[in-house]
């Protein structure tokens, strides 16, 4: 499987989650799409791209081809889904548009990614962090919007979703949901989640390529989140795909590439993975380094390390052993979390394994 990809085979590549790994059949796609655009670039932009911009059209277009490919393998309506270029880029369009009032608050847990904070920080919001296990309690009359990660990325948990948005509903509270880590990496049912705005990537454990990513809305909330990008899609009657669909002269060949991925992804063996994952977890155990405590994401673990300086052991990992892992500091811990991809494989695990013992004495 290592073959098939393009990564470096000097490295040992245990950091999928932070930026996937493509295929070089779904990169060969991307880049006959590229051609494609550059072969007629009028042609492709103005009548094959888009029903949008040109209305004569017969049939579908490129990208209802691909959003109704995506839809399909994420449970959802291909009318209720746009492409973005990622979670962050979904998610900011989201928060941006809340318009939220002095007096309101967010609601978010202790283990969100840090560019959602930023965000968060970014449109002066109140926010209100707790434990994953805390949310729901914490649910009050000046909660406006209750923001949590399906899959963590800095612990690597699986968080139960879809009890938090049930609550969050019955609160009248609104759900967003960052799902970055969901997509390829668990079964996922847009509407059995239950959130009312959802946004993923398809780059990371989809291994699409990087610049694929999407932004769901129930059709209630749809009308009032803008578009990162005002464009020519952007008008009185224009449809959630319409406004968010045109923004620019935007390379959207990653979008076009999404369906080879998905064909690509049902090739994986995703029990091996998840059984590679288990066994990191088992080996970094016998190194007396703890998991992170909570449900683990099926193909990532985060461990915590003895008190030092993360950066010096992520440097000295990839300068001294050739290893890709990310290290970093966590509320005054230092933690190590483990990605397996398609490709790995115990000799990867061997590695790191050795390197730790190394570096930790």
């Amino acid at each position: 499987m290592r073959d098939g990809f393009l990564l470096d085979p000097e490295v040992v590549y245990l950091n999928h989650g932070g930026y996937g790994a493509c295929p070089a059949t779904v990169f060969d796609e991307y880049q006959r799409w590229q051609r494609e655009l550059e072969r007629q670039p009028t042609d492709f932009f103005a009548r094959r791209l888009s029903t949008w911009f040109w209305e004569g059209r017969a049939g579908p277009s490129l990208l209802d081809h691909a959003r109704a490919s995506l839809a399909a393998f994420v449970g959802a309506r291909a009318e209720d889904l746009v492409f973005v270029p990622n979670a962050t880029s979904g998610l900011n369009a989201v928060l941006r548009s809340l318009r939220i009032r002095p007096e309101e608050e967010i609601l978010t847990t202790k283990h969100e990614y840090g560019a959602v904070e930023r965000t968060l920080s970014f449109i002066r919001a109140n926010v209100v962090h707790c434990e994953p296990e805390d949310l729901i309690a914490n649910i009050g009359i000046r909660t406006r919007a209750i923001v949590v990660s399906h899959i963590t990325s800095p612990t690597a948990l699986v968080l139960p979703v879809e009890e938090i948005c049930a609550a969050a509903r019955r609160a009248g509270v609104l759900s967003i949901v960052d799902g970055a880590h969901a997509p390829g990496q668990i079964p996922l049912d847009l509407d059995a989640v239950g959130a009312d705005v959802y946004a993923g990537n398809c780059h990371k454990w989809l291994c699409a390529p990087k610049g694929s990513g999407f932004l769901w809305a129930r059709p209630e909330h749809q009308p009032w989140i803008e578009p990162l990008v005002i464009s020519w899609g952007y008008h009185e009657e224009a449809d959630f795909g319409e406004r968010h669909g045109w923004q620019g002269t935007n390379d959207p060949a990653a979008y076009l590439a999404v369906p080879q991925a998905i064909e690509m992804h049902a090739t994986f063996d995703l029990d091996a993975a998840a059984a590679l994952a288990d066994e990191a977890e088992r080996r970094l155990s016998a190194l007396r380094l703890t998991t992170v405590s909570g449900m683990p994401a099926p193909f990532m673990r985060a461990v915590q390390l003895p008190p030092g300086d993360p950066f010096a052991l992520w440097r000295r990992l990839i300068a001294e052993h050739r290893i890709e892992v990310p290290v970093y500091e966590r509320d005054g811990q230092r933690i190590l979390r483990v990605s397996i991809g398609p490709y790995s494989d115990e000799s990867d695990l061997d590695r790191l394994v050795d390197a730790l013992r190394s570096l930790l004495r």
